[in-house]
């Protein structure tokens, strides 16, 4: 038990004690914690609470109270999170992995029982609905039936997980987002664990997630953030989470929004002032006078975008307006009282005359500059004020169309016969908008305001135009109980807006179909159309491949662009569309105020809404209490499944670990640009029946119709392997002139999908390199991006920056995550994926030791003989990473632990 620092005392809630570890008590030891910043100190609670001498070490407690912000990170500590969230991408992959480690234990000898979540895990299914029928009063329910259909062996696997493990539960499909339900009803703030030895003790909420926006829940003053599925699976399993102490950087907020902006602006001028300053790996704190005049909603949209800033994590500390969301949310009034005085207790809840903490450095904004923004057409951080949206879009139209391949003729010589609603269509037409993701269908703020929007514009005689796939996809039923109850839902039902399903739907790609005139129609022009979002990604090829431009925007700009039918607009002077009388109706006709968005708010956001929602959160209905589920500790295995396969990462696991063998006679699969996220490495949409994943699944006897998604397949390692890469905006320099999955095979020279040349590369026994260049692997959490490199054979990635997850990922998956010096590139070193690769060994220290090296030397061969030597760092992290990197990943280092065998080399 910990004892170096007498922290254990008692507190006294309303009749009750319960145990803490009071971070005053350091004090008594000369230290001084109270100026670290807020996210550091429950950091440093966690220390003080798990120190024993090993994992955890007095001296980890001392450096983290003596928390030097200016320094670069070097400290490494053992964090152990509350909880795990999980939702059904990266939930059933996860549950995969638990399930292959009991065969592998029991193949081993040992007690499959063994692998088993030692703290809460909750998994919200939100990820699988697509929006196949949108526009019509059907739609909910059509979409739900589909969903079911499709996924039904999906659900069946992952409710004999929730009976197979311990502290597992699941929240079945049509219920929430994974993140908006974790808001309101999941998280504690508060953890008590009753059964502890020292006798009921309560310690801050913290978690990590298999979703990268994980972080929304940091609007709640929780700690938390996206890993990858591997690394969540090893903290389920006991695992702490290896972390360097990172630096944290104050954002400062005062005054407050103007008329017309909303949180959505907000969160937008956030990432892109964050993305300019340079935060990954870092956290972000918002602190300040503004924070009065923000409520919980737009906190956990500030929040929800951190992976978009590229911080770890964008956290808001805990204060009256949390404990005011804890009791409107319909949370336990113990529970709620015991936030609040345990956090008065620790020195950590937030009042209006707090000192700002020390931070490593800071930025501010005044919230009454923020302006009406949207994004795009590419990254989240791309800012252009509303004001600008036109010749934005119009510059943006101009690169797109110059840089596509050449495939007809321009849209204006283009001789197409069509007919119907895509007769219409032109550049800059908005053929989907969405209101759609945790970001915003979270806040009432602007989910109302879309609602206010849809009743202005339709009592003013507009309509949707015919071209626009419009959809509404909130983020829990709770959304739908107080759009209701506002009179709202039936204006945005006029104007198509109608429920398509509770999850991500078009946020993640489930976009589903065009209508047939419409896709023709874009293809045969070869038109830039475009989808509008109120989502955090638009990364190339994410939300529909018939789209090529993706503007994130807030709701009630996804119904004013849906009335105007066009990017190519500017609503601040252009018309919206005719009313009855055949007068312009512009956005400031329709746009409600501020004080008509607060009155609806508050009249219509009811704490009975979240007891209705929540009160059988994980019951589900009929069709999945009577879905026929498995039983048994262990899985039974079906050889004809395409979602769940027994994947290959213990095939032949020794007890004792191999060393790493020299990395020599490499090859380059892909040369790859700035910016290459994780939906290019891994998409999660959907799979093309001429591609490599689409030809499997017709091999076994799955038509076309029912290939369903990418991410509904990750249970299936044969069909992921298959679509790493195969993004159908993947650009590949060594592979000039195509778009999609394509390679040259070396030396050769045949052009072929980059999983047929790998499967040949394999063959051979050859090493697998990717070249890539800044911001490698940005975006979604999945571990995939790591799995499906790791099975194509790629050994290392030389990139010239990282982002925080992926790099943790290849590193979890035995791939060597190597980085340029400052200023080199491939490009600057002539490097063309021609060359063939070795990581230099003079004295045969790498192969043992690769993972320990700070710095490498590579060098490249070309054809003629000459060699191009170069350094490159070694973003192995932390000496925990460097024992997964030597098990050849971090699952069979866990499982290792788990059967106590010696794992140091």
């Amino acid at each position: 038990m910990p004892k170096s620092f007498g922290a254990q005392a008692p507190l006294s809630v309303d009749g009750r004690t319960y145990q803490y570890y009071r971070l005053g008590a350091l004090a008594d030891h000369g230290l001084d914690a109270s100026r670290l910043p807020f996210s550091l100190k429950v950091l440093l609670e966690n220390l003080l609470r798990f120190e024993d001498g090993s994992t955890v070490t007095a001296d980890d407690v001392r450096a983290l109270a003596q928390w030097d912000p200016k320094a670069d990170p070097d400290r490494e500590i053992a964090f152990r999170p509350s909880r795990v969230l999980l939702q059904d991408f990266t939930g059933v992959p996860a549950v995969v992995d638990l399930a292959a480690m009991r065969d592998a234990v029991k193949t081993l000898g040992g007690d499959p029982r063994r692998i088993n979540p030692l703290q809460p895990v909750e998994l919200v299914i939100d990820h699988s609905v697509q929006v196949d029928e949108a526009g019509t009063s059907r739609a909910l329910i059509v979409n739900a039936e589909l969903e079911f259909a499709r996924n039904r062996e999906r659900y069946a696997f992952l409710r004999w997980g929730q009976n197979a493990f311990d502290n597992f539960k699941v929240v079945p499909p049509d219920t929430g987002i994974v993140h908006q339900v974790n808001l309101e009803y999941l998280a504690r703030v508060v953890m008590v664990d009753d059964e502890a030895a020292e006798g009921a003790t309560a310690y801050p909420d913290t978690l990590v997630g298999t979703d990268s926006h994980t972080t929304m829940i940091n609007g709640l003053g929780v700690l938390g953030w996206g890993v990858g599925g591997i690394e969540a699976e090893a903290a389920m399993l006991g695992q702490p989470v290896s972390m360097l102490v990172p630096q944290v950087v104050g954002f400062m907020l005062s005054g407050k929004l103007p008329e017309g902006a909303t949180a959505t602006d907000l969160v937008l001028t956030v990432t892109q002032m964050l993305r300019k300053k340079g935060v990954v790996g870092k956290f972000v704190e918002f602190y300040g006078p503004g924070l009065m005049h923000l409520p919980l909603a737009d906190r956990a949209t500030i929040a929800n975008m951190a992976p978009e800033y590229g911080a770890t994590c964008g956290i808001f500390p805990v204060d009256a307006e949390t404990i005011r969301y804890l009791r409107l949310s319909g949370r336990p009034e113990a529970a709620i009282r015991l936030v609040e005085e345990y956090y008065k207790a620790q020195g950590m809840f937030h009042e209006l005359n707090t000192p700002a903490p020390d931070y490593t450095d800071t930025l501010s904004l005044d919230l009454s500059t923020v302006e009406p923004s949207i994004a795009g057409p590419r990254r989240p951080q791309d800012r252009v004020a509303l004001s600008n949206s036109k010749p934005a879009f119009e510059a943006a139209l101009k690169e797109m169309v110059e840089a596509r391949p050449a495939k007809v003729k321009p849209a204006d010589q283009a001789e197409v016969d069509t007919n119907g609603e895509g007769s219409d269509l032109k550049h800059g037409s908005v053929v989907i908008a969405a209101i759609t993701s945790c970001t915003n269908t979270s806040n009432p703020s602007v989910m109302l305001a879309a609602g206010l929007v849809a009743k202005k514009a339709v009592e003013r005689g507009l309509e949707t135009k015919p071209w626009v796939k419009a959809s509404l996809a909130p983020g829990s039923k709770v959304v739908t109980e107080y759009l209701k109850f506002a009179g709202l839902d039936t204006y945005l039902d006029r104007l198509r807006f109608n429920t398509v399903g509770y999850g991500c739907t078009t946020c993640i790609g489930n976009s589903g179909p065009l209508p047939a005139d419409i896709s023709d129609t874009i293809q045969k022009k070869d038109l830039v159309a475009v989808a509008v979002l109120s989502g955090n990604r638009n990364f190339e090829g994410r939300i529909n491949a018939d789209v090529r431009a993706n503007y994130l925007a807030s709701p009630p700009l996804v119904v004013a662009y849906a009335l105007a039918g066009t990017m190519d607009v500017d609503l601040a002077v252009e018309p919206l569309g005719l009313d009855r009388q055949g007068e312009p109706v512009f956005l400031k006709d329709v746009w409600p105020t501020q004080q008509e968005v607060h009155d609806t708010v508050m009249a219509s956001v009811k704490s009975d809404q979240f007891h209705k929602e929540y009160s059988a959160v994980f019951d589900g209905d009929p069709q999945w209490q009577g879905l026929p589920t498995p039983q048994g500790d262990l899985f039974a295995w079906e050889d004809d499944s395409t979602y769940v396969q027994n994947p290959p990462y213990f095939v032949g696991m020794q007890l004792q670990p191999t060393p790493p063998k020299p990395i020599e006679g490499a090859r380059v699969l892909a040369v790859l640009g700035d910016s290459i996220t994780t939906d290019h490495i891994s998409p999660a949409g959907s799979i093309k029946a001429d591609g490599p994943a689409g030809r499997y699944l017709i091999a076994h006897g799955v038509k076309p119709a029912d290939f369903n998604s990418y991410g509904s397949r990750r249970g299936n390692h044969e069909v992921m392997v298959r679509g790493t890469f195969a993004n159908i905006r993947l650009r590949n320099k060594l592979a000039p002139g195509t778009e999609g999955g394509w390679t040259r095979y070396l030396p050769d020279d045949e052009v072929m999908s980059i999983f047929d040349a790998s499967v040949k590369y394999q063959a051979a026994g050859t090493p697998l390199f990717i070249l890539a260049g800044k911001e490698y692997g940005s975006g979604s959490s999945r571990d995939w991006a790591a799995k499906g490199p790791k099975l194509l054979g790629i050994s290392a990635v030389i990139a010239e920056s990282y982002e925080r997850i992926h790099r943790s990922n290849l590193v979890g998956m035995g791939i060597v995550p190597l980085q340029y010096e400052p200023g080199q590139n491939a490009e600057s070193l002539g490097l063309t994926g021609e060359e063939i690769f070795r990581i230099e060994d003079p004295d045969g220290s790498v192969a043992r030791r690769v993972a320990a090296a700070k710095s490498l030397v590579v060098a490249a061969e070309k054809a003629d003989g000459t060699v191009t030597r170069f350094p490159v760092r070694v973003r192995i992290d932390t000496p925990q990473e460097v024992h997964y990197y030597e098990n050849g990943g971090i699952l069979p280092y866990v499982l290792r632990q788990l059967l106590s065998v010696k794992t140091d080399l």
